[in-house]
């Protein structure tokens, strides 16, 4: 499942970040690995932006992000 698919205040498990489309280039997926998007840590979308779209708040560890639906889109979890 990917991180956009997970529902609002549902927890899950980063698996893997990789590239979901050809606009997604290798910097971001570094830095989305780099803020913490990372095999085996805890994930959960806080809120959604205007209608259920972008952004997502995304707290990872202790440390809440807004992503957008494309990097969202990067990162495949597993649901707890």
């Amino acid at each position: 499942m990917l991180l956009s698919d997970l529902p609002t205040g549902k927890c899950a498990i980063v698996e893997a970040v990789v590239s979901s489309s050809e606009k997604m280039q290798t910097a971001t997926l570094q830095h989305l690995k780099a803020l913490g998007f990372i095999g085996g840590e805890p994930v959960q979308i806080m809120r959604r932006g205007p209608g259920g779209r972008e952004p997502l708040a995304v707290q990872i560890g202790e440390t809440l992000f807004a992503l957008r639906l494309l990097e969202a889109q990067c990162i495949q979890v597993r649901s707890l």
